[in-house]
């Protein structure tokens, strides 16, 4: 098993910026990458952004040029740096962990952090 924590959520103006970060625990070894994803209600949730472990990145079109992931696999962590940001960034922020094998993926999830952005 995975544990997942975020951290960095807050209140901001809109063009402003946002840090978040997200910790993982336990079975870490196993962990083939790491993403953030967000929700807001009534709708489905949605990537942001991933990093596998050999360093590709995937962004939503509407995170390119503006949100950077990294992660720091020796501390298990991975961030999210969101700048210019926009009041339909507004959204809870999912962190997410997952593991490939031969015949299955698991998915592991945060409890989420509120990002809020005042426009």
């Amino acid at each position: 098993q995975v544990q997942l924590v975020e951290s960095g959520g807050g209140l901001v103006q809109a063009g402003g910026s946002l840090r978040l970060s997200c910790a993982a625990s336990g079975s870490t070894f196993s962990i083939s990458g790491m993403g953030w994803y967000r929700q807001t209600p009534g709708k489905q949730r949605e990537l942001v952004a991933t990093i596998s472990n050999d360093g590709t990145t995937n962004y939503a079109d509407s995170a390119k040029g503006r949100f950077a992931i990294s992660r720091d696999s020796a501390k298990n962590t991975v961030n999210l740096q969101m700048n210019s940001l926009k009041s339909e960034d507004t959204a809870v922020y999912y962190c997410n962990a997952w593991r490939i094998g031969q015949f299955y993926r698991n998915n592991y999830w945060g409890q989420g952090t509120q990002v809020t952005v005042s426009s």
